[in-house]
Parts: C-alpha cells; structure tokens; sequence
C-alpha cells in the first residue's frame, strides 16, 4: 500500500467521508420540504459544523508517539489534512445544493467551512483528536441560542449566521483558520 492509502485509513478518512455525505443528503432532503426559509442560514451552519465535527475524529492519529516519532515531514500533511477536510465539507453542501435546493451561497459555505475547520484543529491542538469536536459544538451551541447580533462584539461571536460581507464574520473566520491551522499543523494533536 502507498502512504496515501494508509494515512487515510488511520485517520478514518472514509468513515468521515460517509458521515459528512450522510449528514449534507439528510438536511437536503429536509431542506427540500421547505421546512427552512431560503434566507434562514442555520440550516447550512448545522451541516457544515456536522461535517466538520465528522472529519475531526480524524486528526489525531491511533498512536499519538508513533505519530511524534515518524521520520517524515508533519507539517505539510497536517495543514494539507485540515485544508483538504475543509474543501469535502464545504463540497458536500455545495454539491447538495446543485440538485436543487439553495441553502447559502458559496462565499458563505467557504467562509463558515473554513472557520469551522479553524476550530477543529485549534480544538484538536487544545484537547487532543478525540474531543477536537468540542469547539464547534460549543460555539454552533452559542450561536443557535444567542439573540440577534446588534454590535461588533456580537458580530464577531455570531460569524456563523452573519451574511458573508460582514466584514466581523469574515475576519474572525479568517482568524480561526490560520490559528487552528497552524497550531494543529506546528503542534500535532494533544495527547
């Protein structure tokens, strides 16, 4: 077997892959009852921090020394990990939205993945592959109970559910991106 082959079988890759699939067909097929308004974002924020709650599980390795002690370069691989993750999760709302059902529009869906996949390599860098998943739940937590955002510090708390133009969703967005990556990335996931 190749190196590919193998370090997506370690890292749960398919099994990820089919809980993302499965989660973005569940919500389009909710989606398609119309029981969300076309202009309600909580629906395309619950299947993007699904998918990337699924793909987490796969950041932390089976063997968090083996991983520590193996002679090839983690790094890249890891930023590529997360990046990679963060285009399926995206790609699979997209996709679903092509047969039919307009959910968000694609400068919302990237934005939000790529935050999400920021928490998830910051939550795995924090607290280890296991419990990476805990950030997002955490925040889509806050986010689904709090009330309207009316100030900038609420802006930046809700940049979830805040049209992509927002220049508060964007920049904090951006921020948990290059932070949760490069901490991942540098660090690996806690033991």
């Amino acid at each position: 077997m190749r190196w590919l082959t193998l370090y997506a079988r370690s890292r749960q890759v398919p099994a990820a892959l089919a809980a993302v699939l499965i989660g973005a067909v569940t919500v389009w097929a909710l989606a398609r009852d119309g029981n969300a308004g076309p202009g309600d974002p909580r629906m395309p924020v619950l299947v993007l921090t699904t998918g990337a709650m699924a793909v987490s599980v796969g950041l932390g390795g089976q063997d968090l020394a083996l991983d520590r002690t193996a002679a090839i370069r983690w790094i890249p691989r890891r930023a590529a990990h997360v990046l990679l993750a963060g285009v399926a999760v995206a790609a699979s709302l997209l996709s679903v939205q092509a047969m039919g059902v307009s959910m968000a529009t694609t400068a919302f869906v990237v934005r939000d993945s790529a935050g999400l996949m920021g928490l998830v390599a910051l939550g795995a860098a924090l607290s280890g592959g296991p419990y990476a998943w805990t950030l997002p739940f955490a925040w889509l937590s806050l986010v689904f109970f709090a009330p309207p955002p009316t100030s900038t510090p609420m802006h930046v708390a809700m940049w979830m559910l805040v049209p992509p133009g927002t220049a508060a969703g964007t920049w904090t967005a951006l921020v948990l991106t290059v932070v949760g990556a490069t901490a991942y990335a540098v660090a690996g996931p806690r033991r």
